[in-house]
């Protein structure tokens, strides 16, 4: 269907009390990204005219946390109901437009719940659910025609209504032009003193108006957040189906059930992930990637049939094919790591490539430098990098062996095929093809030394 001159209201301005926080509702987290961002996300991906935000409780917090979006934010700085709180964005919606009005703490929104129900919508039309238990929810009230007359707020409801499966999701499409006319009548006469939105159903009915209902048979994607049970809830509902599309790509998962993707996943074929790994931000898996139990990968790329072990870390990095990280391994961003290298246990790398077939496998740091191919790093070898207010780099150049316990003092370079002692400290630079050691047999203090300055 056409989404052509539509407006989307996003109400945004609960305090969410069961949640016990200090923070809006709407900024609490699922899967990574704040509730709020989940359900401006699927209202974008129906390509609306504009996007108003109604916020409140919190005041500022709330645009403050998306300034990256290009939305109208529109403040309620009176929680009087959600009637009181659309009618703050009435100013910027569009004469002869459409509106959808979302919840911001929906954050499972079903794009093609919404394309159904605004096909059906002429002038209003409510997305719908049935409830096995649906207390607390304003109820669809019928005729014998099967033709919606009302909606009745649970607070209000006769025993007979409340019997009554069918109920109001708070999602809503309009008509402005009736949308406007509606909302300056709403009273708050009713057990909450509020201005209730749902209200417009029985005066579009005493205008002769057709009420459309698109009712939805998928229960979590209409479900809202108003306890932290809720949103553990609805996390692993969202995990769960994340680790079913990651297996219909290809992935073998050891139990789909102990994944989490805060972000975005995408997975080669014969791909496996060990239990109780966690993916952040954009992370992408070549073919026949194997990694172990509880990893921790964010914003990085990992190239075809490379094994990494359990307990590593990895954040901002590349890593290309064929090559073996962990068990415990850190790589930390502005690492790049090149074809079958190995970074080993307890080895930690910042702002540095590591060559082709190059090996740091044992307890060492890695910052600040630049290693060429088919080096072997001993255990123990820290790049010096810091002098305590200035960075500096190293190099180590092809076919350099370093021995344990080796600290490179940069800037330094290592030349090709040199051969570092174990045990050394190298301040200098090492030649070419040459064993370098360096090792003081006396200890000196230095009385007038200065710690450098920030240049």
């Amino acid at each position: 269907m056409s989404t052509k001159n539509l407006n989307i209201v996003i109400l945004a301005a609960g305090k969410g009390t069961r949640m016990q926080s200090l923070m809006p509702k709407v900024l609490h987290r699922l899967a990574g990204k704040t509730l709020l961002q989940h359900v401006i996300d699927k209202a974008k991906q129906l390509i609306p005219n504009k996007v108003v935000v109604v916020y409140g409780y919190g005041g500022d917090a709330v645009p403050k946390a998306l300034t990256h979006e290009t939305i109208t934010w529109v403040e309620q700085k009176e929680q009087l109901g959600t009637g009181h709180a659309v009618l703050q964005a009435v100013p910027h919606l569009d004469d002869d437009g459409k509106t959808l009005i979302l919840l911001g703490d929906v954050p499972l929104l079903d794009q093609k719940s919404c394309l159904a129900l605004l096909d059906k919508t002429d002038t209003l039309g409510l997305l719908t659910v049935n409830k096995q238990n649906p207390t607390g929810y304003g109820r669809i009230v019928r005729d014998a025609q099967n033709q919606i007359l009302a909606i009745v707020e649970h607070r209000d409801a006769t025993k007979e209504q409340r019997d009554i499966t069918e109920v109001n999701t708070g999602i809503i499409a309009v008509s402005n032009t009736q949308l406007k006319a509606w909302l300056s009548k709403l009273s708050n006469k009713n057990a909450q003193a509020e201005y209730y939105l749902t209200d417009i159903v029985a005066m579009a009915v005493n205008d002769g108006l057709n009420v459309a209902a698109e009712i939805t048979d998928d229960e979590s994607s209409v479900e809202g957040v108003n306890s932290k049970e809720d949103l553990a809830g609805l996390e692993r509902v969202y995990q769960t189906r994340n680790a079913s599309a990651l297996m219909q790509a290809g992935a073998t998962l050891a139990d789909p059930l102990r994944i989490d993707v805060r972000g975005e996943l995408t997975v080669g074929k014969d791909v496996e992930i060990d239990v109780g790994c966690v993916f952040e931000g954009f992370v992408s898996l070549g073919d026949q990637v194997k990694i172990g139990p509880y990893c921790v990968i964010k914003d990085a790329s990992i190239g075809k049939g490379t094994h990494i072990a359990a307990f590593t870390h990895i954040d901002q990095a590349k890593v290309a094919a064929d090559c073996k990280l962990g068990p415990y391994a850190r790589l930390r961003p502005g690492a790049e790591i090149a074809d079958a290298a190995h970074i080993g246990n307890f080895v930690e790398v910042k702002n540095s490539q590591v060559g082709v077939g190059s090996k740091v496998n044992h307890l060492s740091y890695v910052g600040d430098a630049t290693i060429g191919k088919n080096v072997n790093v001993g255990a123990g070898t820290i790049t010096c990098n810091y002098d305590g207010v200035n960075k500096y780099r190293t190099v180590i150049e092809d076919n350099v062996f370093i021995g344990s316990d080796t600290q490179l003092v940069a800037p330094v370079v290592i030349g090709e095929g040199a051969t570092i002692a174990a045990g050394s400290t190298i301040t200098k630079n090492a030649p070419a093809g040459q064993l370098t050691f360096c090792r003081a047999k006396d200890q000196k203090s230095i009385a007038s030394w200065k710690r450098p300055v920030k240049k």
